[in-house]
């Protein structure tokens, strides 16, 4: 009897998309086809007979065993206790990741706070991003650049929001003396910008939680205004630096 061996992913596909996207398609394959006890040899033996008369069959089966290992470094294949070591299996996260409906949003948005944070975003905010809680998360995150600019800036309690940012990043102008924070050496357009980034920070992200529900239901969204808190808290630092230099 003759076994005919046919490829999880498209060979065009193995070709031409990157390693992620060989990674999901395969990973989708596991989950909608019901597989178990999932064996890396398994995978590569048969592979080897699929692609017998493909002209780039090392490549190929290359390319899936970059996929195969992309899976693995992001516990979507893990390892099975119930077999030998060899084996492995979709983890939960994996099937969430291909059946919830935002399940890849929510695998997306992760990734890009994959790397670490900024010291002061690595705790509540982080944890609450990974509840899933985006509002209180991304709120934390901006609290946590006001109250840095103010630790930096030394400037009164009664500055918040908006007002503070103004105060610390206030450009120098006519050999007058500006913000604490803000950077005598750029150019006044520069320092204006700068101003104006981070007032704009606090009224677009930080005002309109502190006043009301916000429903952040993006995911993605939720992960880059926590990124763009961890940019302007690197400023802060930098400024604060700059000051006591």
């Amino acid at each position: 009897m003759n076994i005919t061996h046919s490829s999880p992913v498209p060979v065009e596909q193995i070709r031409q998309l990157p390693t992620r996207d060989v990674a999901l398609l395969l990973l989708r394959y596991y989950v909608d086809s019901g597989h178990q006890h999932l064996q890396f040899v398994g995978l590569i033996n048969s592979m080897r007979q699929a692609f017998r008369d493909e002209r780039d069959a090392d490549a190929l089966l290359h390319r899936l065993a970059d996929a195969w290992s992309w899976l693995e470094s992001r516990a979507l294949l893990s390892r099975d206790h119930t077999q030998s070591d060899a084996f492995r299996r979709v983890s939960r996260e994996a099937r969430e990741l291909i059946q919830a409906p935002d399940g890849m949003a929510r695998f997306e948005a992760g990734e890009r706070l994959s790397g670490p944070l900024h010291p002061r975003l690595e705790g509540t905010v982080r944890t609450n991003f990974n509840l899933g809680d985006y509002e209180t998360a991304c709120f934390a995150a901006m609290k946590a650049v006001e109250v840095a600019v103010r630790e930096a800036s030394g400037l009164d309690n009664s500055l918040v929001g908006v007002r503070l940012m103004r105060a610390a990043f206030q450009p120098h102008q006519h050999g007058k003396p500006g913000g604490p924070l803000a950077d005598p050496e750029a150019e006044g357009g520069e320092q204006e910008a700068a101003s104006a980034l981070f007032a704009g920070a606090m009224g677009a992200y930080k005002n309109p939680t502190s006043h009301r529900t916000v429903d952040f239901d993006d995911p993605i969204e939720a992960a880059e205004v926590i990124q763009f808190a961890d940019l302007l808290l690197r400023q802060v630092d930098r400024a604060g630096r700059r000051r006591t230099q």
